[in-house]
């Protein structure tokens, strides 16, 4: 494998074990195209994929701190190989096995998802271009802009709706709603245009999995069940929760390794299961790609036509036509030449991902119990797989078939540096503060090269840049004006000046500067006291009035209420930054009371400030008050004006909840 596409391939291992799927963040991400070196396939026979795994994975385990994984190939219609190393459940001792550990696969679980959507589509009952609110009965998808919501889009994570992690997750069976109960009471507002850009979407995939069960008559997980898990024989695997007695007692447990002793995570159920509710072993899921890699077909069964499949194998999306894309749900990638048909997932501290090189015939899955400490040394073996078993060669091999794709509404754009946001973001509710956590700077040098994400990007002509590893990037703009920076593996939305870092740091230091000039009377006083000095002796630059006796009692009054108005904004904004570095797990379930009662603390100091700004408007000719007072007073009340500011453009004035 070349040294970029082994940084490639590192690339979507490095996402797979940080964290991805049903959890707010980046969810895929993966390797990226490399035009110039197409691929051969290897031997992929179970005695040289045993000696591979056998040889190296033991060690990454031990070098990660995961207590243990489970892999399984796909390769020639047959499971070539599938075996668990480690441990499953650290408490009883129960070592891996490929056959019976079951692991929480998260996102992986959208693929049985979007496959149960071409069954329908190849039965009839759905049209992946028809307006989902055709087949919605009990809710719809508002007509927030005239495009209407497809399957297509949702597929494809077009579909333009904002992203929310807030209370996805329940502790208990009894406090997950029924689904479509659920999505009509959470539904997302829609912030773009559908077709523009990608932005990847729990909701979509649970409004396609509750589209399945409308048009079915049956429940999400018993569809799965039936229409899925029985005819690929995929014994060991369930889209129910809780686990089914019967299976519960091989769930794998997964850990938090960076505690010690390893802290276990507990069992969470998903409010959304179209999304990412499925349980399966390693060996179940080999029996998946094999149907997908064979046209649908599983021994003498069949999930899908071999027409159907290949249409599901076809590109369905993509920013830009040279970049990658999707296919139907599946994330496209291409590795030392090869075509990859992919998706990841993490939940619960479980991470796997799924890998398919349908030009080899060859299929890969690996799931881990923990995030575990060392990514790299997982990356290092999805890439020696791929050099040893899909290696690159001088033959093209997987390549795309784009019939029928939609192509993006946005068109092609001139560089434009500036700070940029994940299009996955919120919007309408308190979640749109994380945007500022997660902002990228984007500049251009002279040369026209691209700095972006600790990256050099390189023009290569007509709008193209690549980077060293071989990514490509272009700029978009959509059709509402809105800029875009698309690569192989994600896009972003140019940040509005008001949304940006510099911008927001400013409006925080106007109020916390005059703030801490409060401190200057009572620290004067006290260095006074310790020196024994008379109080004239400090100088004349006060906050304090010159006369206080001729201060009247209106000025004074808006001089205490500006003082407490401007403390409880510096409590808010510590509180704030506690919450957001803090642990935030307990968001996943419901907004925590203690940033319900932190929330009550802005508007009390809008409340407490507004009082203070009328009381200095009116006491101000007859103050009586000295010079540096007077300025001080208006730079505090200028100070709390942009932290409402702030605390406005955030969505933190209020209970502004998902």
């Amino acid at each position: 494998m070349t040294v970029s596409a082994a940084r490639r391939v590192g690339r979507t291992l490095l996402v797979f074990l940080v964290g991805c799927a049903a959890i707010p963040g980046v969810v895929t991400a993966g390797a990226t195209q490399a035009r110039a070196a197409p691929g051969a396939c290897g031997g992929a026979t179970p005695a040289a994929l045993g000696a591979f795994f056998d040889s190296r994975l033991p060690e990454r385990l031990r070098e990660s701190k995961v207590p243990g994984a489970a892999v399984s190939v796909a390769a020639g219609g047959t499971t070539a190989f599938a075996r668990g190393y480690g441990v499953a459940d650290l408490e009883r001792g129960v070592p891996f096995d490929a056959s019976r550990s079951l692991t929480r696969i998260a996102s992986i679980s959208k693929l049985f998802t979007w496959t149960a959507v071409m069954q329908q589509v190849e039965a009839g009952r759905l049209d992946l271009d028809a307006d989902v609110n055709r087949y919605l009965t009990g809710f719809k998808v508002p007509a927030t802009y005239r495009q209407p919501v497809t399957l297509r889009h949702l597929m494809s994570h077009t579909a333009g709706f904002e992203d929310v992690g807030v209370g996805i997750a329940a502790r208990d069976v009894v406090d997950v709603a029924p689904l479509d109960r659920y999505l009509a009471a959470h539904m997302p507002a829609r912030v773009r245009l559908p077709g523009v850009v990608s932005a990847y979407s729990n909701y979509g995939a649970a409004l396609a999995g509750h589209l399945v069960a409308q048009v079915s008559g049956e429940p999400y997980d018993r569809y799965v069940q039936r229409h899925l898990f029985d005819p690929l024989g995929m014994t060991h695997s369930t889209a129910a929760e809780p686990v089914p007695p019967g299976l519960a007692g091989d769930l794998a447990r997964s850990y938090d390794t960076e505690n010690d002793p390893p802290r276990r995570y507990p069992f969470i159920f998903d409010r959304m299961p179209p999304d990412g509710s499925v349980t399966s072993t390693a060996t179940d899921m080999a029996n998946f790609m094999n149907a997908h890699l064979h046209g649908g077909r599983f021994g003498e069964r069949r999930i899908l036509s071999p027409e159907t499949t290949g249409r599901m194998h076809q590109r369905s999306f993509s920013a830009d036509p040279r970049l990658d894309g999707y296919a139907h749900g599946f994330r496209e990638r291409t590795v030392n030449g090869h075509r990859v048909l992919m998706h990841d997932g993490g939940w619960e501290g479980f991470r796997s991902i799924l890998m398919l090189v349908p030009a080899c015939d060859l299929g890969l899955f690996v799931t881990t119990n923990s995030p575990g400490g060392g990514a790299e040394e997982m990356q290092d073996l999805i890439d020696e797989f791929f050099d040893t078993f899909a290696p690159a060669d001088g033959t093209t091999t997987g390549a795309r078939d784009a019939t029928g794709a939609m192509v993006s509404t946005a068109r092609s754009a001139a560089p434009l540096a500036g700070f940029y946001k994940p299009t996955r973001h919120n919007m309408s509710s308190i979640e749109k503060v994380t945007t500022l956590l997660a902002p990228a700077r984007l500049t251009v040098g002279r040369s026209g090269a691209v700095h972006f994400r600790g990256r050099e990007w390189l023009p290569q002509g007509d709008g193209l840049y690549r980077a060293e590893d071989g990514e490509r990037l272009v700029f978009l703009a959509g059709p509402d004006a809105t800029r875009y920076v698309a690569t192989d593996t994600s896009a972003a939305e140019l940040m509005p000046p008001a949304e940006t870092l510099p911008v927001n740091l400013a409006a925080l230091l106007a109020l916390l500067l005059p703030t801490l000039a409060l401190l200057a009377r009572p620290l004067a006083a006290l260095v006074r006291r310790i020196s024994r000095r008379p109080a004239g002796a400090t100088g004349s630059w006060r906050l304090a009035d010159r006369h206080p006796a001729r201060a009247t009692g209106s000025w004074r009054l808006a001089r205490g209420l500006a003082a407490g108005a401007a403390v409880l904004a510096v409590v808010f904004l510590v509180g704030l930054a506690v919450t957001l570095f803090g642990d935030t797990g307990d968001f996943l379930y419901h907004v925590p009371l203690s940033f319900t009662l932190l929330l009550a603390v802005p508007v009390v100091a809008l409340v407490v400030g507004l009082a203070a700004t009328v009381l200095t408007v009116r006491a101000w000719r007859g103050a009586g008050a000295g010079l540096v007072a007077r300025i001080h007073q208006v730079t505090l009340l200028a100070g709390l004006t942009a932290v409402t500011w702030f605390c406005w453009q955030w969505n933190l004035l209020g209970w502004q909840f998902p």
